[in-house]
């Protein structure tokens, strides 16, 4: 069965209870029952398989799963799953484990590359362990792979063990019969020779190869079962990008004969001499243990539900085989690649249980959402989920508190299953970001991807991370995102994948320092990095010129300042009319974006400059302000100068502009009229320091003064809506939203970061901060479900929660 994993909410024909055990949501369905999220009195949580009634009846049945659950208690242990409870003769045979929390490898690789020595070290070390606790139970796992390896934050775990003993109750060991996975089997087992122990060790060096460079040592998934048996048999493996501090081990794994490669036990003393446990302390890279961090506090947080709420959606589902040798209850959602369902229990209609189960598990979209990622608008849940940490899924802390928020406390929860693949591999896509230029703020529905809300106080970690040369960038610049790229301002100037952080486009000697970056309707507008005068357009998602504008003979473009659904405003110089080498008249104008036109140029008054001018657009109002401590509004369809004012000492600022106010910081934050200049309001600080530059979001007002508090204003009555004044971090110059969160970037000078706040409340929910002391003010904007985040010379994704 394939499709969208989830987990549903139990339906009318679905048990409420299995011997002490309160169901709380289904994980899936195969050929031979049902897998249910479960929790015991005692409050720990567990995958329950349960037998089809039909196959109940069958006395051979019974006796092959009474087998299976007695191989599933004997490879219990530190590194598989272990078996809870169970009752095989039961009215409805059951198996209860504990529930792993944890993406297998084949997601994690999917989802972040290769992973990193460290971690494929640690990887080697548990699952040599694993290993040696299924040997000495006297079994032989024989399908050990990448989709039935759990990444738990302390330690990997092992599933899926002793399928082909379960399908027909014997231990499958006859000469000839092939059981196990193409790439990663031995070559005794591709020749259907007897397997031994050895067999085991053989898969784990091609886990191991696959881990370290992302890819299968013996091909990929489109080669062919009988091509990939060959490579086994015959060829050798490619090894490329392995570290050199594992690849003796990897190929010593890999050997032809089984006799040469090394034990389990070999293996762990090698590469843990001073114990396992020292290894596997903060193993994962930072995303994955962030994610299963987070996670936890939801699934912990479940209860049985009264009326049926669902729950999160974890992306795509490999192929479901569950069968009577599913021996890890959730191992209903083990992937097999390329490969087929166990024959017998694969999607049969599901007699006793009243039909057969729905491929993506779900109906209409939940109440309130739209047509889902997978196809319909960004942003919504999968067909009858909802997100974890929404109302009705559960808000007891204790749970929470009982789980530490430490990674390595997965004691008692764990999910087990290729299928929940969590925010890791998800890809709804990404959906544009909405950003009030001229409020200097931006909001969005979360959209596409779905990441967990961590508890309250834990940040989440980056999805990805990279560094770039230093001064390579401008950091006073605010970022750009669009159709999945992010634009940062500097040289040279260029365009990230937001999902990767891959450079997509590179264009040296295209962006003067600390030029904005203006956008719209697929185009960048930026003076030319070359000093020729001219404004620049180019496409967004090539980094090609489209087009470049001179406003005239005599005048020079300067900067580009605004931008707005017609026009693209800039500063310029006019050496036409001067009064001496070093003293001439600068202007405004406004360029079409659609033609490079010019709509207009105004000149202005003699002895204005035109370097430091910062700008910003809304409506009518071109508002701006230089380094003369003039801040000056005009007329976008004419340039005419509505009115200008000074604006005291403090012009390193950016206008605020919204609702036909104009608003100014200091030691009041004022509201003046746009198109007059008069004062509509003021706000005292109230003894605080003085207000930072504001931001607005649907009419909201966002700003932090000098004691490090966060406001929220009424921006048509200038009153205090919440003062968080809670935050151990240096206050935000930039605000964004997202949904019910609130995010801001802080200076660089100390305690800076990213903080998040609920926007209501103004409660600090997190600060992310990456320690690099490296004086540099902070940048987020956001791109679908992505904070896009630079410091200085260092850029990070982080998912918007």
């Amino acid at each position: 069965m394939t499709g969208k994993a989830t987990m549903e909410t139990l339906q009318p024909d679905d048990p409420r209870e299995l011997g002490s055990y309160r169901l709380l949501r289904r994980l899936g369905a195969g050929g031979m029952g049902r897998v249910y999220l479960a929790r015991s009195p005692g409050g720990r949580t567990v995958a329950v398989k349960v037998v089809r009634p039909d196959l109940a009846a069958d006395a051979g049945f019974r006796e092959r799963f009474r087998h299976e659950v007695e191989i599933a208690k004997a490879v219990s242990g530190r590194y598989t799953a272990p078996v809870v409870d169970a009752d095989p003769d039961a009215s409805l045979p059951w198996l209860a484990t504990s529930y792993v929390l944890g993406p297998d490898l084949t997601d994690v690789v999917a989802a972040h590359g290769a992973l990193p020595e460290r971690t494929v070290r640690a990887l080697a070390v548990g699952l040599a362990a694993a290993l040696q606790e299924v040997h000495a139970a006297g079994l032989i796992h024989r399908d050990l792979k990448p989709s039935n390896v759990l990444l738990a934050a302390d330690g990997p775990r092992v599933i899926d063990f002793g399928i082909a003993r379960a399908v027909d109750g014997s231990r499958m060991t006859q000469t000839g019969v092939v059981v196990g996975s193409p790439g990663y089997m031995s070559p005794e087992q591709a020749q259907g020779k007897d397997v031994g122990t050895a067999g085991d060790v053989f898969s784990l060096g091609a886990v191991l190869a696959f881990a370290a460079t992302g890819r299968g040592a013996y091909g990929d998934g489109a080669s062919s079962h009988a091509a990939l048996l060959y490579q086994i048999v015959h060829g050798e493996p490619d090894l490329t990008g392995v570290p050199q501090s594992l690849l003796g081990l990897v190929r010593a794994c890999l050997m032809k004969d089984p006799a040469q490669r090394p034990a389990p036990a070999q293996i762990v003393t090698s590469l843990a001499p001073q114990g396992v446990g020292p290894v596997l302390t903060d193993w994962l890279p930072s995303a994955v243990a962030s994610t299963i961090a987070t996670h936890a506090a939801g699934i912990l947080d479940l209860d049985a539900p009264e009326s049926a709420p669902a729950v999160a959606s974890f992306g795509p589902a490999p192929t479901m085989t569950a069968g009577p040798g599913a021996s890890n209850p959730a191992q209903a959602y083990g992937s097999h690649p390329g490969g087929t369902p166990t024959p017998g229990y694969g999607d049969a209609p599901t007699p006793g249980y009243g039909g057969t189960p729905t491929p993506g598990y779900g109906g209409a979209p939940a109440p309130g959402h739209g047509a889902p990622a997978h196809g319909g608008a960004p942003g919504t849940s999968l067909p009858g989920t909802v997100r974890l940490g929404e109302p009705g899924t559960g808000t007891a802390r204790s749970r929470r508190r009982a789980l530490g928020l430490a990674l390595g406390a997965a004691a008692g929860v764990a999910v087990a299953g290729g299928g929940v693949a969590w925010w890791l591999t998800q890809d709804g896509g990404d959906s544009p970001s909405t950003t009030d230029e001229a409020g200097r703020g931006g909001s969005a529905e979360p959209a596409g991807e779905r990441f967990t809300t961590p508890p309250p106080g834990v940040a989440p970690q980056p999805l990805w991370h990279t560094s770039v040369a230093e001064d390579s960038t401008t950091s006073l610049v605010p970022l750009l995102t669009h159709d999945g790229l992010l634009l940062i301002s500097g040289d040279p100037l260029v365009a990230y994948d937001v999902k990767t952080g891959k450079a997509r486009w590179s264009k040296k000697e295209a962006c003067r320092p600390g030029e904005p970056l203006l956008f719209h309707d697929g185009k960048v507008f930026l003076a030319d990095g070359g000093y020729d005068g001219v404004l620049v357009a180019l496409d967004v998602k090539t980094g090609e010129e489209v087009w470049r504008s001179r406003l005239g003979e005599s005048l020079s473009v300067d900067s580009a300042i605004a931008v707005d659904d017609k026009n693209v405003y800039v500063t310029a110089e006019d050496f036409g009319e001067s009064r001496s080498a070093t003293e001439y008249r600068t202007a405004v104008a406004a360029v079409s974006h659609t033609t490079g036109r010019k709509t207009w140029l105004q000149r202005r008054d003699w002895g204005t400059k035109d370097y430091d001018v910062q700008g910003s657009v809304s409506g009518k109002h071109l508002v701006y302000a230089d380094s003369h401590h003039n801040l000056t509004v005009r007329d976008t369809a004419t340039g005419a100068q509505l009115w200008t004012r000074k604006i005291g000492e403090d012009w390193t600022w950016q206008p605020t502009v919204a609702g036909g106010l104009v608003f100014l910081p200091g030691d009041e934050l004022t509201a003046l009229d746009a198109d007059t200049g008069d004062t509509r309001w003021t706000l005292s600080s109230n003894g605080r320091r003085a207000f930072r530059n504001p931001s607005v979001i649907d009419g909201v007002l966002y700003v932090s003064d000098h004691d490090d508090g966060v406001w929220a204003v009424d921006v048509k009555t200038g009153k205090r809506t919440w003062l968080c004044d809670d935050l151990e971090a240096d206050g935000p110059e930039t605000f964004l939203r997202a949904g019910s969160s609130l995010y801001g970037a802080t200076g660089g000078l100390s305690g800076g970061g990213v903080v998040a706040l609920e926007a209501r409340t103004g409660k600090v929910r997190w600060v992310y901060d990456d320690t690099k002391d490296n004086g540099e003010p902070w940048q987020v904007t956001l791109s679908g479900n992505r904070l896009l985040v630079t410091h200085g010379p260092e850029i990070y994704a982080l998912p918007a929660v």
